[in-house]
């Protein structure tokens, strides 16, 4: 009677594929759904995070490699490749390019945030139609997106207090106790039903239909809830015919790996060691995925390290040098 922890499942399904000895599952193409940039799509949507930077998180996955066939298909046994947590990978992805370009250092996100609230005012004081849609303001993002993930947060703690540990059909271990389990139940749920209408509470309503999206975003609705649409030229600029970043700047989550073989992660989280923003990031995709931060954070570092490859190179190499 407990919640299953993400990391036991997916050990335990890579642990029976191998002891069944199953055969080179599918290969994972572009066109499938547990590809990275079909999934990032997927999250940038719940995320009500703009469509343009579904380009970028593409563009992310191109650059490292992580979209390739051999990289993301499962091949039950072998050891020497690194299992992929399609879901956390994806999301991990968004979060790198979020940091490209908003930063998440509590500072340079919120001056981008300012600078768009100018601009969107000046736009619409003096009636301006321009393409793209309004800019993309951070501070109003995260406004809108943390009322409704405490919305949501509250209801699933709510629910799991109030969940009952039990199978909503009854159990029966010979065809001759059927009969009298069966009659058992339905007298169970007749005076559960009558108890309910003497009390005058509310009465369960029916199970919704199963659905992959647990934030939803309507670009119908008036309130300016819906950042889809918004547009990313408040961040980028032109140079050289490819839209780049305004700000160069980047930070790393950490510098050097760790050995997950031996340490279990590849780096370690902790609150108070990162910006508000990023916790704040991680946060939203670690309760859409109903797992920890720190396995999210986990395929951020190794993102960045593939990314910056080159970079961390000449500086641990530096580093070395001036050691000696």
């Amino acid at each position: 009677q407990s919640w299953p922890v993400y990391e036991e499942v997916f050990n335990k399904m890579h642990e029976l594929a191998a002891f069944l000895d199953l055969p080179r599952f599918p290969d994972i193409t572009e066109s499938c759904f547990l590809h990275p940039d079909m999934l990032c799509m997927k999250y940038l949507m719940e995320a009500n995070l703009p469509d343009e930077l579904h380009n970028w998180t593409c563009r992310v996955v191109k650059k490292i490699g992580i979209g390739e066939v051999d990289f993301l298909t499962l091949m039950p046994g072998n050891k020497s490749t690194r299992k992929v947590k399609y879901d956390v990978l994806a999301a991990a992805v968004i979060v790198v390019v979020l940091k490209l370009l908003f930063l998440l250092d509590d500072h340079y996100e919120w001056l981008l945030s300012e600078f768009a609230e100018e601009r969107n005012k000046n736009n619409t004081e003096v009636c301006i139609f321009y393409s793209g849609g309004p800019y993309f303001e951070f501070k109003k993002w995260y406004e809108v997106v943390k009322h409704s993930l405490d919305v949501e947060q509250k209801k699933l703690d709510e629910e799991r207090a109030k969940y009952l540990w039990r199978c909503e059909k009854p159990l029966f271990y010979s065809v001759k106790k059927k009969s009298k389990v069966l009659k058992r139940r339905q007298m169970v749920v007749n005076l559960q039903n009558q108890f309910s209408k003497l009390s005058g509470s509310v009465q369960r309503a029916e199970k919704p239909n199963p659905s992959s999206f647990q934030l939803s975003w309507s670009e119908e609705n008036t309130d300016g809830s819906c950042f889809h649409g918004h547009s990313l030229k408040g961040v980028l600029q032109e140079k050289r015919g490819l839209l780049t970043a305004m700000n160069p700047d980047y930070w790393l989550c950490t510098v050097k790996l760790c050995n997950e073989k031996l340490c279990g992660h590849l780096a370690h989280y902790k609150e108070v060691e990162f910006p508000q923003s990023y916790h704040f990031v991680l946060g939203l995709f670690s309760f859409l995925l109903r797992i920890q931060p720190s396995y999210i954070h986990d395929e951020v570092c190794m993102i960045e390290h593939k990314l910056f490859n080159k970079k961390l190179y000449k500086k641990l190499k530096y580093n070395t040098v001036l050691r000696k």
